[in-house]
């Protein structure tokens, strides 16, 4: 497991490729994220950071969910989802998607939704 906003990009990439040389996965935390991308004023969304990921290599990472601890909103979530997992994205504003966006044969991260559930607020 890796934390790629502390130990930034290059250090993440140097990594993503010695897992990928050695048959390893390569877990992605996102800790520090809200202090960039939740200020309202200041800062960069999620969706910038999730395709400085991409490029820089992962396989799969934190995510968080439209409920619980990690929630966001729902389409927004869902648009940078896309965007890790998804080799063309569709330009759709409501989810936050500017521009046709085609990511030809460069690998995708999976987006996982780990830690706490609230069952309670979940619908099955």
């Amino acid at each position: 497991m890796h934390d790629y906003l502390t130990g930034g990009f290059t250090a993440n990439t140097t990594l993503s490729h010695y897992c990928r040389d050695n048959g390893l996965l390569l877990h992605i935390h996102r800790a520090m994220h809200a202090v960039i991308d939740r200020q309202k004023n200041h800062g960069m969304h999620f969706r910038v950071l999730a395709k400085a990921l991409r490029m820089s290599g992962g396989d799969h990472i934190h995510s968080g969910t439209v409920v619980g601890k990690l929630e966001g909103e729902r389409e927004i979530t869902l648009g940078f989802v896309d965007l890790l997992r998804d080799d063309f994205i569709e330009k759709d504003r409501s989810r936050g998607i500017f521009f046709t966006q085609d990511w030809v044969s460069m690998p995708g991260v999976i987006p996982v939704a780990s830690g706490v559930f609230m069952f309670g607020i979940c619908q099955l």
